[in-house]
């Protein structure tokens, strides 16, 4: 039997899309389904500036193949030498949408991020000002915390402590992993929301160790216990509008990704809404899943939700997915949840 699901056509409030050759290979994975998304500014070098930002926005406009329709949202790049009128300036714009925190050495190309909070508490204060959000890689950098523990630590060392010193600062949590930080959100009352990823609703630690290393599962904050997972899954599915969908879909080729050193990312564009599909439904949720893919989003950045649609279709023939998007770079694996997928999305 046929199954149908017709939701407002969703939005993605955590990407990458990279630069160049790589940038005109996933764009269209994202854009097949995805009306917007908040766009990543870890480039090298980074999206620091207003006029840096506008640029890369072009560019990923020039790279949109004809006849898609697709909204770039973009962000800055946070840094101790960031200009607070340069963002109040980028937002007045309508250009950028939030900026984004990265402590330093968290995550890829991470350098340029922030050490020391205090250089830039001017910038907090005037995104508190203007209403404009920031997103944070939630998890601290120190050699002696544990890197299962780093989320839970940054919370209580950096993003509590920035929430009470800057009253009115919007923040987003992005790709929440643990039952910590899914349960910081429900206890705050306002200006506080969280992205989850596909692929944390679906892996554990033990998919990425267990009969061997998985470099496609290694993301990071990297999955932990499947205790954290339901705990996901939980706030995902609940209708909470303070949690919302976020892929953090983040393309390496494979010799980046299978390697001595290997990144950190799973590359989820292509299969999100079909792998969403089936874990609302196996949770018996799927009147929920328009709030969290759709709806939560726009209403906590200030956005309208999409007037078009995206129909999702369940047949009993599994989708048969690509297993890599082949790239001017080289070949990006799609994230393989380990099981098969019933429900297509057009």
């Amino acid at each position: 039997m046929t199954q149908t699901l017709t939701i407002p056509r969703p939005d993605d409030w955590h990407l990458h899309l990279r630069d160049g050759a790589m940038l005109q290979a996933v764009l269209p994975e994202t854009a097949r389904h995805f009306g917007r998304a908040i766009i990543m500014p870890n480039l090298v070098p980074p999206v620091v500036t207003g006029d840096q930002a506008a640029a890369y926005r072009d560019r990923i406009l020039a790279a949109l193949p004809g006849g898609m329709a697709f909204e770039p949202l973009m962000t800055l790049y946070l840094t101790e030498d960031t200009d607070p009128e340069d963002v109040a300036a980028a937002h007045a714009s309508g250009l950028v949408k939030a900026v984004k925190l990265y402590p330093a050495g968290a995550t890829t190309n991470s350098a340029s991020g922030v050490r020391d909070f205090d250089k830039v508490r001017p910038v907090l204060e005037k995104m508190a000002e203007i209403g404009l959000p920031l997103c944070t890689h939630g998890e601290v950098t120190d050699h002696d915390i544990d890197i299962f523990d780093r989320e839970a630590v940054f919370i209580d060392r950096v993003l509590d402590p920035i929430r009470r010193s800057t009253p009115g600062l919007r923040v987003v949590m992005e790709h929440i992993t643990t039952k910590n930080a899914a349960d910081y959100v429900a206890g705050q009352e306002r200006d506080l929301g969280a992205t989850i990823t596909t692929h944390h609703l679906i892996i554990n630690r033990n998919h990425i160790l267990v009969g061997g290393i998985k470099p496609h599962y290694y993301c990071l904050p990297v999955a932990k216990r499947e205790e954290h997972r339901l705990a996901l899954r939980a706030a995902a599915v609940s209708g909470d509008k303070r949690y919302f969908l976020g892929t953090d879909s983040a393309p390496h080729t494979d010799p980046n990704k299978e390697s001595a050193c290997g990144c950190a990312g799973c590359f989820t564009a292509t299969n999100t809404m079909s792998l969403l599909a089936h874990v609302f439904e196996e949770d018996g949720a799927l009147d929920k899943l328009a709030g969290f893919a759709s709806e939560h989003g726009p209403a906590f950045y200030g956005l309208p939700v999409s007037d078009q649609t995206l129909t999702l279709t369940k047949s009993e023939t599994a989708v048969a997915f690509p297993e890599k998007i082949e790239t001017g770079d080289g070949p990006v694996t799609v994230f393989d949840p380990g099981f098969e997928v019933y429900w297509r999305a057009e």
